[in-house]
């Protein structure tokens, strides 16, 4: 078992990036021996055609970002109230975290636009699931009480901000930088996020270091391409409390593969090319995927044709087949067999988290000799978290 108190660093805050590399292939790379855990190499995102082979497997989460960050004020009081968008159980009606003062039944909050403008309401009808502690079932309304039935993406757009991680939001408050709404929406989304696949409150962060020109550089060299669908729920910013990690109550988050990305990494695999993670949310799918065709999903996931819809629980093992939709609970911790995925593109993560375990498992020496190459990344001014540097975990 793996004690949390293993997954705790001391990161100054100044080593928190507080906004993307310019441009994005220029953010720092650390290359790593999967087989030795050694650092082989200091460089920039921009080196990976010279660190990939041909015939080399990228998988890439192409979920889109949604502008799931919301501000306004009570109706009643004029309080501050602070949201974040969960999902959408149908148009106009939304699954919200709320945080402010005495926020129960029936409570309306007239949302703000980043460009200051209003004209739309949350009305408060009920609690939320009990795995989202601070949420609330809302309804979204006209100020003259009328129903808003839109897709929520729409929505968003017009009424949402770019769901940066707090600590970012933290971080830029004490150090006095201010960064517009345009520049987060345009630099917190992959180049390669479809938008047919929008619905994820955090970025696979590893993704925004990657441009149309790199991607193209790659793809001359022969190194192939697949693409994955997770979309990231708050668990992703959730520390582990509990005093092991494997019993960790890990969070859900849907993810999908297509029958054809599917093939593409088993013919990889026998093929005996590499396949690379883009960040831990491709790492996830692989590997939940990759259960899934052994007949290996555990109880209770959940699998369907679509996100949310035609959902079957699992009962015993296997889902039949490739699932369109599953609803991971994937925990990967030291000592993991990992499947599918033999490298992983990735950035430095937060303490006490389950990618740190997650990470750490890749690595001989485990967590241990994660928070060695964490030690080295700050002595060279690495910058850390979701709008920092990345590593480079390869096979030999």
């Amino acid at each position: 078992m793996l004690r949390t108190s293993d997954l705790e660093y001391d990161l100054p805050e100044r080593f928190i990036a507080t906004r993307a590399a310019e441009p994005r292939e220029s953010a720092r790379l650390m290359v790593i021996d999967r087989g030795s855990g050694s650092v082989t190499r200091h460089g920039c995102v921009a080196d990976l055609p010279g660190l990939l082979r041909p015939g080399d497997l990228l998988v890439l989460n192409a979920t889109r970002v949604v502008a799931a960050r919301l501000e306004g004020v009570r109706a009643d009081t004029g309080g501050h109230v602070e949201g974040l968008f969960l999902s959408e159980e149908a148009p106009g009606v939304w699954t919200v975290l709320l945080r402010g003062k005495r926020i129960r039944e029936g409570v309306d909050v007239a949302l703000a636009s980043p460009e200051g403008s209003g004209g739309l309401r949350l009305r408060c009808d009920r609690r939320g699931p009990e795995d989202e502690p601070g949420s609330w079932v809302v309804r979204v309304l006209r100020d003259d009480g009328s129903p808003v039935p839109r897709p929520a993406v729409e929505v968003l757009d017009a009424v949402g901000r770019t769901p940066l991680p707090p600590y970012i939001l933290r971080a830029r408050k004490h150090s006095g930088v201010e960064v517009s709404e345009g520049e987060d929406r345009a630099r917190y989304q992959t180049v390669y996020a479809r938008g047919d696949s929008a619905g994820s409150v955090a970025a696979p962060t590893a993704g925004l270091h990657l441009t149309p020109a790199l991607l193209a550089e790659l793809d001359s060299m022969g190194v192939c391409r697949a693409e994955v669908v997770l979309h990231v729920g708050t668990g992703t910013f959730r520390s582990v409390e509990v005093d092991e990690v494997e019993r960790h109550p890990m969070h859900a988050e849907w993810c999908s593969m297509s029958e054809g990305a599917v093939d593409e990494v088993v013919r990889a695999r026998a093929e005996g090319r590499r396949v690379i993670a883009v960040g831990t949310t491709s790492a996830r799918t692989l590997e939940t995927y990759a259960r899934a065709m052994e007949g290996d999903l555990p109880e209770g996931w959940m699998v369907g044709d679509r996100q949310g819809v035609g959902v079957e629980t699992c009962v015993g093992a296997g889902a039949g087949g490739v699932p369109g939709w599953i609803s991971t609970r994937l925990l990967i911790t030291p000592g993991y067999r990992w499947r599918w995925a033999d490298g992983l593109l990735t950035n430095f993560h937060l303490p006490r988290s389950t990618l740190m375990a997650m990470v750490g498992s890749m690595l001989p020496g485990s967590v241990g000799r994660l928070k060695e190459l964490y030690a080295e990344a700050m002595a060279r001014e690495y910058r850390f978290f979701s709008f920092g540097d990345a590593m480079l975990i390869v096979p030999g």
